[in-house]
């Protein structure tokens, strides 16, 4: 049973910073892609940022570029989002997600739809 957990969410202030750490059970992720997504109240789920396999070249929504990393520990199984200079317009729930079908190739790494497995979210807010 694949499990993704979520944690390092909370209340900060413009400008701070966080992170964000997913754990992942059940499988081997080191080959697959794994991701980022947020979801702001009202809106659809966007993808923020991702790679395809542990050693990609990460992908990131251009409005994050510069301010959020992403990463990855194969030995501990778990992807990690550090978040700085967070803005009010970051505010959302943040999701890890994965994909067990594909690996390196994959090219659809920003459409939610495409991921199987997802963790149950940590909310961030980010006051002004």
């Amino acid at each position: 049973q694949v499990q993704l957990v979520e944690s390092g969410g909370g209340l900060v202030q413009a400008g701070d910073s966080l992170r964000l750490s997913c754990i992942a059970s059940g499988r081997t992720f080191s080959d697959n892609p794994m991701a980022w997504f947020r979801q702001a109240p009202g809106k659809d789920r966007e993808f923020v940022a991702g790679n395809t396999w542990s050693l990609g070249q990460p992908h990131y929504l251009d409005s994050v570029k510069g301010r959020f990393t992403f990463s990855r520990d194969n030995d501990k199984n778990t992807v990690t989002l550090q978040m700085n200079s967070l803005k009010p317009e970051d505010t959302g729930v943040y999701y890890c997600a994965n994909n067990t079908l594909w690996g390196r190739s994959f090219s659809d790494y920003d459409n939610s739809r495409r991921y199987d497995y997802w963790g149950q979210g940590t909310q961030v807010t980010v006051s002004s």
